[in-house]
């Protein structure tokens, strides 16, 4: 993975760093969300292995020129991530698992990483950015919503040992 610099943001609060990922952090990322949905949502450990296998495919088929991640951090303590990938469709990227700690809600954490995925993705040439969430996760879509995002499907299915609505938001990067 090519080494860039921390980035910061003017409207964060200072000691909140977006970084590339070193050893244990995607582990960590996989470790975190498991315990996070399980504790927030009452999901099983199915998420846990739905987490790993994206985690796990991401790091076996890793392209540089293609794809990205950013870990979180507040005050040298990992708080969130997210991840741009390829989607098979060479026009269009996905944003992949979105996640940050309860303790960093409210500090723009999320839309800093949503926000800094839009653009990496628009810079590595995409015309389109989707992604595929729950509607139960009403943080995350407000983040979404807030940055141009429009909800282009959505369907219930069960997973994760709930009933849920799957929802994909797209948006259009030229």
């Amino acid at each position: 993975m090519a080494s860039t610099p921390s980035i910061r943001s003017p409207d964060a609060p200072a000691g909140l760093v977006l970084r590339r990922p070193v050893p244990g952090d995607l582990g960590w990322v996989v470790h975190r969300q498991a315990v996070l949905y399980a504790s927030e949502y009452g999901w099983d450990w199915t998420f846990e292995g739905l987490v790993a296998d994206i985690v796990g495919k991401f790091i076996a088929n890793f392209d540089a020129a293609r794809e990205d991640v950013w870990i979180a951090e507040y005050d040298g303590n990992i708080v969130g991530s997210v991840f741009v990938m390829q989607s098979g469709d060479a026009k269009v990227a996905k944003l992949r698992l979105l996640y940050v700690e309860k303790s960093a809600r409210g500090l723009g954490v999320g839309k800093l990483l949503v926000k800094t995925c839009v653009e990496r993705a628009r810079s590595l040439g995409y015309a389109q950015i989707t992604l595929w969430t729950n509607d139960i996760l009403i943080a995350a879509r407000r983040i979404y919503v807030s940055l141009g995002f429009r909800l282009v499907d959505e369907a219930p299915h069960h997973s994760f040992g709930h009933d849920l609505i799957g929802q994909t938001w797209t948006l259009d990067l030229r």
